[in-house]
């Protein structure tokens, strides 16, 4: 009976001891791996430098009042089509007192004048028909007459002007009438009626009464980093992307770079200029900030490959091709263009290779090797 108990215990250590060494070489043993493989696609490439800015009409009008009073009349709103010569608004003249002053008294003397003037005539043309005097002597009464028959009449137009803005003879021309000086869209009144407006002089710019612009003629006005603005010119092509209009992205041309930098946030900015081709059914508003992509150089219809699917040996380009089930070899490759993200292939693939995405194994069952060189290998 003690015989049978010490063989049955020798047989439960023998148990226990290898089942722990199975476990413990289990456990030592590397899970194999798998990689996962990629193939080339054809697609455009295309190098880009950014910048940032709005779209902008290329011509944007101020009107301005000629003469300074109170707004009395509004004819436009903000989104009126006008043509040029069309009625944007009437002023209400407030007048000077010491010029309106002036200007009554201005008429009181031109009538004294007159006066005085139709006195002179009557008793020289009385003369003149007695014999008297000759002539000349009544044509010089007769021109003083009319002189003062012109001064009267200016001095009135000037009180009416002083007061009302305009006279008889000015009223098609009246400086009080505000019109559009160009074709286009009312962007903006900036003003209500009953506001005091300023006229446009030498020593002041003057109240904008409205802001009229061509809408049908954008343009990008953007700036460029100092880094960027060597590998641009003009006549290029600009891939316009506007955030308040989504899955559009309008073309333009770069017309114009800035010979002049200007520092912003510490960076030296250059601005630029483009026009906005336009599209049919999508309308452009004044201020759309947008992204513009300028294109530097492009390849249309290419095999490409992503960035990150390459390697380097040597300074030298090469991909793992998969030649078998997890079996890589190294291929040298030729690369063109890259626009960060995609990468040209020149020479060395063809659209069914199948290329190992590095650093990307996953566990998974079966045999597991290594590979050195060019030599074909197995995943592991």
């Amino acid at each position: 009976m003690k015989k049978l108990f010490g063989i049955l215990l020798a047989l439960l250590f023998l148990g226990a001891v290898g089942g722990s060494g199975y476990l413990l070489y289990k456990r030592s043993q590397k899970p194999p791996v798998v990689f996962r493989t990629e193939a080339p696609v054809r697609s455009t490439i295309l190098k880009k430098a950014v910048a940032t800015g709005a779209v902008v009409p290329r011509q944007e009008v101020a009107i301005k009042p000629q003469v300074s009073g109170i707004l009395d009349q509004l004819h436009v709103e903000a989104g009126q089509l006008v043509k040029a010569g069309d009625l944007v608004a009437r002023v209400r003249v407030v007048p000077n007192m010491v010029n309106l002053n002036s200007a009554q008294s201005r008429v009181e003397r031109a009538k004294i004048a007159l006066e005085q003037a139709e006195a002179d005539h009557g008793r020289y043309r009385a003369l003149f028909a007695d014999g008297t005097v000759s002539r000349a002597q009544l044509d010089q009464y007769e021109i003083a007459l009319r002189t003062a028959r012109e001064e009267l009449a200016a001095a009135r137009d000037n009180l009416d002007i002083i007061e009302k803005g305009t006279t008889g003879k000015l009223a098609t021309s009246t400086n009080t009438l505000v019109r559009a000086t160009v074709s286009g869209m009312v962007l903006e009144v900036p003003v209500e009626l009953g506001r005091s407006v300023i006229e446009a002089n030498t020593f002041n710019e003057g109240t904008t009464i409205a802001t009229v612009a061509d809408m049908d003629d954008m343009i990008f006005k953007g700036k460029v980093d100092e880094s960027e603005v060597g590998k641009i010119r003009t006549g290029m092509q600009l891939l316009l992307t506007i955030g308040a209009i989504e899955r559009a992205t309008f073309e333009a041309t770069l017309e114009h770079i800035a010979p002049k930098g200007v520092e912003d946030s510490g960076a030296i900015q250059f601005e630029i200029r483009a026009a906005v081709a336009p599209q049919s059914g999508l309308f452009l508003r004044a201020n759309y900030s947008a992204n513009a992509d300028i294109v530097l150089d492009r390849r249309d219809d290419v095999l490409a490959i992503d960035e990150s699917l390459l390697q380097f040996e040597d300074g030298k380009p090469f991909v793992e091709v998969e030649v078998g089930e997890q079996l890589f070899e190294k291929r040298p490759v030729e690369v063109g263009l890259s626009d960060g993200i995609r990468i040209e292939i020149v020479s060395g693939l063809d659209e069914s290779a199948r290329i190992k995405q590095p650093n990307t194994e996953l566990a998974a069952p079966g045999p597991a090797g290594a590979a050195q060189g060019g030599r074909p290998r197995r995943a592991g």
